[in-house]
């Protein structure tokens, strides 16, 4: 199958974008933290919905990427599609990631 380059192109710069954010929430943080300037960590200041968007940015270009590279060749529309799924997928689990490390954060009752 002849798939459009540009689909490509954009799952994997969806991807890299994805990374960087990755990177910088988390070398960040570590720095932030470090530094003892926990106002300037860029988790905190992206917050919950920031992160995940990353997150989403993330499962749709690993997404994107597999479904169109992959051996089964679909037509681009069905990678679009599994593309959108892994983006909700990445940002729905990063939504009960942060969840779950608040709850543990809050010490015991």
């Amino acid at each position: 199958m002849v798939y459009p380059r540009l689909v490509v192109k954009v799952y994997a710069i969806t991807l890299a974008v994805g990374v960087v954010g990755l990177l910088v929430v988390i070398l960040g943080g570590a720095l932030a933290e470090n530094l003892g300037r926990e106002g300037s960590d860029p988790g905190r200041r992206l917050g919950a919905g920031g992160q995940a968007i990353v997150g989403g940015l993330v499962g749709f270009g690993m997404a994107g990427l597999s479904a169109e590279l992959s051996t089964f060749d679909p037509v681009w529309q069905v990678a679009l599609l599994i593309a959108i799924a892994g983006a909700v997928a990445g940002y729905l689990w990063t939504r009960y990631s942060l969840r779950r490390e608040s709850k543990a954060d809050a010490g015991p009752v």
